[in-house]
């Protein structure tokens, strides 16, 4: 073939594949960069991000949310983690080999766990991929912001992912709209975070959550 008869990529594809490529370089920069400092057998990889609403979940709320997981979702089904990448890491290690683990979060830094991350902004709750409609055993959410707009459209996708198991932990402020939006049951656990926050934050779910976790 003569190069006069090669196809030319056209200037829309050309810079799709370019910031594929450019995606694909930050992440093996971000996996090298923890690798030498020996940070990628941590449960968290990052640093909290104040500005997105990020507050890390303290060791033993995450014991505890890895071990509802662990009891609800059954041999080879399927949990979607919610703007909780604390419990993601724990999930992987501890079950993730009887279950499948996908984390759905705005910080584009959770890229590095590869095709168990989706980039997700509750601004835009039902772009999802059609295959995860209805898919999951368990979602399990914790919306970024106590606010209406946030948790009505977090409600959404929750809706959207669920075959029926649902776990929220947000503020108790929220309780009525996570009642009113998902027929919700606040429960005595209460989920902590490593940085004390002002805000109460309690675990609404619509299974006994109180029992799994005697």
């Amino acid at each position: 073939m003569e190069d006069d008869d090669v196809p030319a990529l056209s200037a829309e594809t050309f810079a799709a594949l370019q910031e594929f490529y450019a995606e694909q370089q930050k992440r093996q920069e971000i996996l090298e960069k923890l690798e030498s400092q020996k940070q990628l057998n941590e449960n968290i990889l990052f640093d909290e991000n104040w500005q997105l609403s990020q507050f890390w979940y303290n060791e033993s709320t995450v014991q505890a949310l890895v071990k509802v997981i662990d009891k609800v979702v059954p041999d080879g089904g399927k949990v979607a983690l919610i703007s909780c990448p604390t419990l993601f890491v724990p999930a992987k290690r501890h079950i993730g080999s009887r279950i499948d683990v996908l984390l759905l979060e705005y910080d584009r830094r959770f890229e590095v766990h590869g095709t168990d991350y989706m980039f997700y902004d509750f601004n835009f709750p039902e772009k999802l991929p059609d295959d995860l409609n209805h898919s999951f055993d368990l979602v399990v959410a914790d919306p970024p912001y106590l606010s209406e707009e946030c948790i009505t459209k977090t409600s959404q996708t929750i809706k959207l992912l669920g075959k029926e198991k649902i776990v929220v932990c947000t503020g108790a402020i929220m309780k009525d709209q996570v009642e009113k939006l998902l027929n919700l049951k606040q429960w005595a656990f209460q989920p902590k975070h490593r940085n004390n926050l002002a805000n109460e934050f309690c675990c609404y779910s619509n299974f006994d959550l109180d029992e799994i976790l005697r």
